[in-house]
């Protein structure tokens, strides 16, 4: 196994900046952290070791992204092949870990759909297993999602999605106020899936409910429900209340206003979670895509239905999300990093191996230079091409 060590970095790690600092790789794990010339002796013993010279740049925790669809002009909807070509398009922009998300089709079909990530879990470390955004979820906020799919769980809806994922359903999205949303959250929950509130209807109360039943996640907040009122304070009201529940935010400057991030942040410390819900037009050009079943449009970077002008996911990748964060939003670079390792990995019950550079968790990491652009990227320790 190949020893690798990464010095004179700025790391950005547990919610700290450490100067000069280095990590060690031993294969696809970390295996020992310092500071200063101590990495000179840590690989000593290993003469064909590979150095890196960070030069001063920032070096953070791989990403996790746990809500994505898509990116470098293919959908994780159609196959394996299409999955890989858009983990290749992220990993590149500094996402080492993923939760393939599927949108809203038939429940036989999405049953078709996680038994080849299932597959692709086991074969793949970067795949973390999929997300179901659909089909249990509420007409009126639908969002990108195509209506006459949606429909309301039944337990033998729950029984067939869970067989087939085989143990690698991480998180499905449900609007709990639908019939049998409660008890399809409890279900979900039972199973160790990850629940998530969204594209719902559900007020305060509702979702507060929900999260009592098991839920821990909010759909990226903001959009695909009501939003904050002074006299209804909604889903995101009742999630930053929650302790606990990860709050999903698209930091892309168009689903949610920086000044909105800046009070998710300030609500819910250490507990957002900056995705990218980026469909396939992630990294590609202007021009017609498809989400799902659905015609999208892409044009300055902005992905709406050609069918009434909905959002239809985002072009984000987590490299702009953390420059968004930290140079327009203002959020600190310790909070900002851990909003996209930490957190997500803790939301999908990971946090005992993912989002952390310390010694046994994944040698998965990103050096970037002081605007926070990807200079190098690797993925279970091995370097990943740019």
């Amino acid at each position: 196994m190949s020893v690798h060590a990464i010095h004179s970095a700025r790391l950005v790690n547990e919610g700290r900046i450490t100067r000069d600092a280095w990590v060690l790789f031993d294969g696809d794990r970390v295996a020992a952290t310092g500071t200063g010339d101590g990495w000179v002796a840590a690989v000593a013993g290993a003469p064909d070791a590979i150095v890196t010279d960070a030069d001063g740049g920032w070096l953070t925790p791989g990403f996790i992204d746990i809500h994505g669809h898509g990116g470098g002009g293919a959908a994780f909807d159609d196959g394996a092949e299409a999955i890989r070509t858009a983990l290749g398009l992220h990993e590149r922009h500094g996402t080492t870990r993923f939760v393939v998300s599927l949108v809203t089709a038939t429940v036989p079909e999405l049953a078709e759909r996680v038994e080849v990530i299932a597959a692709l879990t086991a074969e793949d470390p970067r795949v973390l297993g999929s997300h179901l955004e659909g089909p249990f979820l509420d007409v009126g906020h639908k969002g990108a999602h195509d209506p006459a799919l949606l429909r309301s769980a039944t337990p033998a809806d729950v029984d067939l999605l869970l067989e087939a994922a085989r143990g690698t359903l991480r998180q499905i999205t449900i609007a709990p106020e639908l019939p049998g949303g409660m008890e399809a959250v409890r279900a979900f929950a039972g199973a160790g899936v990850a629940v998530a509130v969204g594209h719902t209807g559900a007020d305060y109360e509702q979702t507060r409910a929900a999260f009592d039943a098991g839920a821990t996640i909010l759909t990226h907040a903001f959009n695909g429900m009501d939003g904050l009122h002074h006299r209804a304070p909604g889903p995101v009201a009742a999630a930053t209340r929650t302790p606990g529940v990860t709050v999903e935010v698209i930091n892309d400057g168009i689903h949610v206003h920086p000044e909105v991030v800046r009070m998710a942040f300030a609500s819910a410390p250490g507990r957002v979670a900056l995705i990218t819900d980026a469909m396939a037009a992630a990294g590609e050009a202007d021009g017609d895509y498809l989400l799902g079943a659905l015609r999208v449009e892409v044009r300055d970077g902005v992905a709406r239905l050609a069918g009434g002008g909905s959002i239809a996911g985002s072009t984000l990748t987590q490299d702009d999300a953390l420059r968004r964060a930290v140079q327009e939003v203002g959020v600190s670079v310790e909070e900002a990093v851990r909003a996209l390792t930490e957190t997500p990995a803790a939301a999908i019950g990971r946090a005992a191996d993912l989002g952390r550079l310390a010694p046994g968790f994944a040698a998965d990491a990103v050096l970037l230079d002081d605007d926070f652009r990807v200079l190098q990227v690797w993925s279970a320790g091995a370097p990943v091409g740019r």
